[in-house]
């Protein structure tokens, strides 16, 4: 009988979500002031608009490689776009072509060429804990 009562209990409990933690050390930061201004995007629609990252954190930069953690994410599909604020003064600040004058960086350490990456340049798997290095184009 308690057999039956567990098994019926497992069969109308949801399944608990599977979350997962993401590792990301910055690298070759050359000015240790300022800030790391992070964005995780899980869709590509939105990708690398202000204020549409599924989850964002701003790091104080202290030295040459600054490492922070996501936790509790879903599986799923993912893209990092950063920058160092060195200024601090919440803007990536661009030249009159729009080319960032502060350092920037994507997942995969994808390099642009001629305009900005898509999210699909930049996507990553989360299937369990994962470690990413990104260094930062200057």
């Amino acid at each position: 009988m308690i057999h039956w009562i567990l098994f019926a209990w497992f069969a109308i409990m949801p399944a608990q979500p599977e979350n997962f933690t993401l590792t990301v050390t910055v690298t070759d930061i050359e000015t240790p002031e300022g800030s790391l201004r992070i964005g995780l995007f899980d869709k590509g629609d939105r990708f690398l608009e202000r204020d549409q990252a599924f989850r964002s954190v701003n790091i104080p930069v202290k030295s040459s490689s600054e490492t922070f953690t996501f936790k509790n994410l879903p599986k799923g599909n993912y893209a990092i776009s950063l920058y160092h604020d060195v200024n601090d003064n919440d803007t990536c600040d661009r030249n009159m072509f729009g080319i960032p004058k502060e350092p920037y960086a994507f997942s995969n350490n994808f390099k642009p060429l001629f305009s900005a990456p898509d999210f699909e340049d930049c996507r990553f798997e989360l299937k369990d804990d994962k470690q990413l290095s990104i260094k930062l184009l200057n």
